[in-house]
């Protein structure tokens, strides 16, 4: 092997193909066998000549980079990049369900009068309005921009993290436990972020008369609560996100991958990016079905504990039982959760790809042969 190819090969990174590709590192490599008259020709066309002998023949080795990529991969811009796509991702979509978070909420506090979703319905159109259906809006905007900066800015880094601490081949070949770790990883993060607008938001929307939203709603919980009060679901915020994330990353991952190997004949590389982004919302779609399933017990232990003052798990178990926990109100999040992490991943994977960044997950390359 010539100098050349040593050269290319040290260049590889640690990170497997798999799990991101970027055009721009790519080098597209042209062998001709060439002949005086036209070396000539393409020494004045070719952006670069590299040449090298093997015995009595003569190869010229034409090498010419892909366009670069507005961002560079895995470097700070790339991470915050990911970051601003995960804000708009989550900020935008939570905020624009927040009907549908709103009766499912009241749903899992008084199930007595929200008895089903239309029910639930006519009940805040009659009581509150049309205005009442975005009540809490503003601290779910934020609550949710500011988890989903963190849950999908720290995937990315503990994701690459992670597989460079595994080295190629165990990165390839427990991939899923990578997408687990990293996004367990980025949600125990972004949890902390979410707690304090997630109390307040409960309490705004399942306690009519408490506050018309964040501006007064906050500092009556602080003055009730206290400050500890805020982060009082801190613990079954961790139980119902944690599992929520770790299967809406790796489910995503693993669904999108087998679209683009057994359901797309073009390879990703070759897709309009139309087609690519369609293939993120469907994937996003069906881990988001089975994420609401998953996480659906914390959701409701969640929303007991923000909404009953001094109340514990316990306490929220003898009063729903334990079918209660896992059924009340989840016909209504297996349509909002799956709608919900559709939009997210067509949204960061929009953004992305308008920055200059590859959609995320792909079909992985065939294992590599043993000599």
């Amino acid at each position: 092997m010539g100098q050349s190819d040593d050269q290319h090969y040290s260049r590889q990174p640690l990170m497997p193909s798999f799990l991101y590709s970027s055009s721009s590192k790519r080098l597209f490599y042209l062998d001709a066998l060439m002949n005086n008259t036209k070396v000539g020709l393409l020494n004045r066309s070719a952006p670069s000549v590299s040449r090298s002998s093997s015995g009595a023949s003569k190869t010229a080795s034409f090498v010419i980079p892909a366009p670069k990529e507005k961002i560079e991969m895995y470097s700070p811009a790339f991470y915050a990049a990911c970051t601003a796509g995960g804000t708009l991702s989550c900020g935008l979509t939570h905020t624009a369900v927040t009907p549908l978070d709103l009766v499912k909420c009241n749903m899992q506090i008084d199930p007595a009068k929200y008895k089903s979703i239309t029910s639930g319905f006519g009940v805040l159109l009659k009581e509150q309005g049309l205005k009442g259906f975005f009540r809490g809006w503003v601290p779910t905007l934020f609550g949710y921009s500011a988890q989903g900066a963190c849950k999908f800015g720290f995937y990315e880094f503990f994701k690459k993290y992670y597989s460079d601490i595994a080295g190629p081949e165990y990165a390839a070949k427990y991939k899923t436990l990578i997408y687990l770790a990293g996004s367990a990883s980025a949600e125990l993060i972004a949890d902390v972020a979410l707690c304090p607008m997630e109390a307040v938001k409960v309490r705004v929307q399942t306690q009519p008369g408490f506050a018309r939203g964040l501006g007064d709603g906050l500092p009556k919980f602080l003055k009730s609560d206290g400050v500890s009060g805020l982060y009082k679901g801190l613990v079954p915020l961790w139980g119902r996100q944690i599992p929520y994330t770790m299967m809406k990353f790796a489910s995503f991952e693993t669904i999108v991958e087998m679209l683009y190997k057994y359901a797309i004949p073009t390879p990703k590389e070759q897709c309009s990016k139309s087609l690519q982004l369609g293939v993120s919302f469907a994937g996003g779609y069906v881990a988001g079905v089975f994420c609401a399933v998953v996480s659906h017990p914390a959701d409701n232990l969640v929303s007991f504990l923000n909404n009953a003052k001094g109340a514990s798990v316990g306490d929220a178990v003898k009063k729903m039982g334990l079918w209660g926990l896992c059924t009340r109100g989840l016909p209504l999040r297996i349509v909002m959760i799956g709608t919900l992490t559709g939009a997210q991943w067509g949204i960061y994977d929009a953004f992305k790809v308008f920055v200059g960044l590859p959609t995320t997950g792909g079909a992985a390359p065939p294992p590599a042969e043993k000599a």
